[in-house]
């Protein structure tokens, strides 16, 4: 494997994360002052500048899912350098560009390079070095996506009262070939992600469709009603694909997206759920009010209005640093709704021309986007495996995308179009705005609340190691549903010495738990056997249509819909674990999506480091009844971990577990 002459070293490649990130970002920012310019100069109309910025954002939305199927099959680091040579020639495209179809063609690139570059560049920046770097990733992560945005409106004040736009480019071009530069020096060769995933382009599709239309259509609300075919049919079936999208990934077996796994698990949801949130309220705090302030102020007094933002967000990114290894980063987002509906407010009393009251609501509102949007990333983030931190990011921003992007012409049609008087307009839609941040704080709580999910210090050794997520978030409105949401005791690496026999392995007990009354009695029986004070970790396995275990309860199900299988899994093994705690094991559940089920019962026990597998093998008729049984063979033959097979009782039935129906699809125990 080749590498470049600074990889492995944090600072460049930190500096290189940054230098790829901010161009597009901050640029996308500072447009607005320059539209009339660029219109003049390339003889452009507005309609025309506002769809190029639609399928630049359509880009950026699309490349987030396009590096993730990218980085399966192709080595992801060369992949990185790809996707900076097409920031650069993005760049340079829309900096000499002589007309306004290489403008738009250059801007589109740049779009897609981003978002490619920061799903190929920002998880190994996070998971890739020492726990001790975190704070830094964390800082920089937040600068890279707020910072930039924040300092924009000031660079094309700037830039505008030069009366010009392309010097501005042509350093937005110089910045991306640094990004570059940067991303051969630090080049450590990486292999494919999984050449064995499927090439998802159903996922693809419906991705780069979808996003187009829907931005295609909002821009059209420069010139033309919202009630126009020419806006709703486009934008409104844009987001029906994008929801197709999400649908398509949330039944698939492998999906492309963790889309199942984030959105059956609480503290994902509300971290996503904030998080955009979060980005279509913050539109109202920035765009709206620029756009009034301008027909009072030059340019250049309307960028240095917005630069308190910067300030702001610098501020929030070093307190999200430094609580990011601590419980209070749940809180963070929580704290940046309520500041970002206070800006909001400051700049509502500021219309039309009050400059100490804007000041103070671009402060806030800087404050504000750094204690939400990215906090909100990490806290979903964190709730799942590191190696699903890439599609985790994938997600956020291609959602936050479409919530961001899409939000802002619709603002800005209503601010024009409600009564005909800007100012009025505005204010209307910075109602809407305020409603937004209120209602993100309240979704973020409520979830929290109905699931049973509580704030808890990450355990970022575990997560870094890739061993488990930093915390233990519940199912999804998990006490409305009546499942279970306290969090199970983790099976750490070692009991505490108090407790622990001196000869007592260190890792926890793997029960293969399918529901059957064999597999109860294989947890006592271990429980009989062992010492006490010993943790464990009770593994169900299923699979669609074959489910692969007895339900805990006579409710029927759907056994072609992996949703429902998968849900009736993990009762299955909470139900199991709750066995295990009553015979005085301190457990937790787990339910695994495996073919075979031996397969499954491996993997788990070793990414748990079990110090031992306890098997309830089924007894078969005729020859096959002196063995153990296929599963439990499987695994012997397959694990250097000690296994200990409970036979059945005596006096048991020979074939005492209870027959799986289906009739039609249908599942139920009997």
């Amino acid at each position: 494997m080749r590498q470049g002459p600074l990889a492995g070293r944090y600072p460049a490649v930190a500096a290189m994360v940054t230098l790829a990130l901010i161009p597009y970002l901050a640029l996308s920012a500072a447009l607005d002052p320059l539209v009339p310019i660029i219109s003049e100069q390339l003889h452009m109309t507005t309609q025309t500048l506002a769809l190029s910025s639609g399928l630049g954002n359509a880009a950026y939305a699309v490349g987030t899912v396009l590096a993730v199927q990218f980085a399966q099959h192709l080595p992801q680091r060369r992949m990185l350098l790809v996707y900076a040579v097409v920031l650069v020639v993005g760049s340079v495209i829309a900096a000499a560009a002589p007309n306004a179809t290489a403008f738009i063609a250059g801007h589109v690139l740049q779009g897609l390079a981003t978002s490619m570059l920061l799903i190929a560049a920002a998880p190994p920046l996070t998971i890739g070095f020492p726990r001790e770097k975190l704070r830094n990733t964390a800082v920089i992560m937040n600068m890279c996506v707020f910072g930039a945005v924040a300092l924009g409106p000031f660079i094309g004040g700037v830039q505008a009262e030069a009366h010009a736009w392309r010097p501005l480019f042509w350093i937005v071009a110089a910045v991306a070939l640094l990004a570059l530069i940067l991303a051969a020096l630090t080049f450590d060769d990486a292999p494919p992600a999984d050449p064995q995933a499927p090439r998802d382009l159903k996922a693809i599709a419906l991705a780069t469709v979808g996003c187009t239309a829907a931005f295609v259509g909002a821009a059209q609300l420069t010139t033309h009603e919202i009630s126009d075919f020419a806006v709703t049919a486009p934008m409104f079936g844009g987001l029906a694909l994008i929801l197709t999208l999400i649908v398509y990934q949330f039944r698939a077996r492998r999906p492309l997206l963790t889309i199942r796994t984030m959105l059956t698990s609480a503290i994902p949801v509300a971290g996503v759920g904030v998080a955009l949130f979060a980005a279509a309220a913050s539109i109202a705090a920035t765009a709206l009010t620029a756009s009034v302030f301008m027909q009072h102020f030059s340019p250049v007094h309307v960028g240095l209005i917005y630069l308190p933002e910067l300030g702001g967000a610098v501020v929030m990114a070093v307190v999200f640093g430094a609580v990011i290894t601590r419980r209070g980063m749940h809180f963070l987002p929580l704290v940046g709704m309520a500041l970002l509906a206070a800006g909001i407010a400051f700049f509502m009393a500021s219309l039309p021309a009050n400059v100490p009251l804007a000041l103070v609501g671009s402060a806030l509102t800087g404050l504000a986007l750094g204690a939400t949007v990215a906090p909100a990333l990490f806290v979903a983030g964190f709730s799942l495996q590191s190696n699903s931190l890439q599609r985790v990011f994938a997600i956020i921003e291609l959602l936050r995308a479409v919530a961001a992007f899409m939000v802002a012409p619709i603002f800005a049609h209503l601010a024009t179009r409600y009564s005909g008087d800007l100012v009025e307009g505005t204010g209307i839609a910075l109602w809407v705005g305020f409603a937004l941040a209120i209602g993100g704080a309240v979704f973020g709580v409520a979830v929290y609340a109905l699931s049973g999910a509580r704030p808890q210090t990450p355990d970022l050794d575990e997560f870094l190691d890739g061993d488990s997520p930093a915390w233990y978030s519940p199912p999804l409105l998990a006490r409305l549903r009546g499942l279970p949401s306290a969090a199970p005791v983790p099976a750490p690496r070692a009991a505490p010495a108090a407790h622990r026999h001196p000869s007592q392995p260190s890792g926890p007990v793997l029960f293969a738990y399918d529901g059957s009354d064999l597999a109860r009695h294989a947890i006592s029986q271990a429980a009989q056997q062992l010492s006490p004070y010993r943790h464990a970790v009770v593994v169900c396995v299923w699979q669609p249509v074959d489910v692969g275990f007895t339900p805990c309860d006579s409710q029927p199900f759907d056994s072609d819909r992996a949703s429902q299988v998968r849900q009736a899994a993990e009762q299955t093994a909470e139900h199991g674990a709750a066995l295990a705690r009553a015979a005085g094991f301190e457990s937790c559940s787990l339910a695994i999506e495996a073919a075979p089920t031996w397969k499954g019962i491996v993997e788990a026990a070793h990414e748990h480091r079990a110090s031992m597998i306890v098997l309830g093998p089924h007894r078969r008729n005729g020859l096959l009844g002196h063995l153990h049984g296929s599963v439990a063979a499987a695994v012997v033959s397959h694990t250097d971990i000690p296994v200990l097979l409970v036979p059945q009782p005596a006096d048991a039935p020979a074939h005492e577990r209870p027959p799986i129906r289906r009739e039609a699809g249908v599942v139920s125990a009997r």
